[in-house]
């Protein structure tokens, strides 16, 4: 579940970012007779972000806050 959000500091922007993360799940692999594949039941284990990147300006590193979400705002 996304607990938070960015901001770059550099130039304000609050919506367009590079996110590089590793992440660990757990997941329900359905396969259909013509192995077509559907994930179901996918659970996030464990998530490691590596990095993130400002769209509008290429900062990193510092230059990007994070800030917690409200409680109505979480998504998954």
């Amino acid at each position: 579940m996304i607990e938070h959000r960015y901001k770059c500091a550099a130039c304000g922007n609050l919506t367009r970012f590079d996110v590089v993360a590793t992440r660990r799940t757990r997941a329900f692999h359905h396969y259909t007779v013509g192995g077509d594949l559907a994930i179901e039941d996918e659970t996030l284990l464990d998530e490691t972000v590596e990095s993130v990147t400002c769209r509008w300006c290429g900062a990193t590193g510092d230059r990007i806050e994070t800030t917690p979400l409200a409680s109505g705002d979480r998504a998954q």
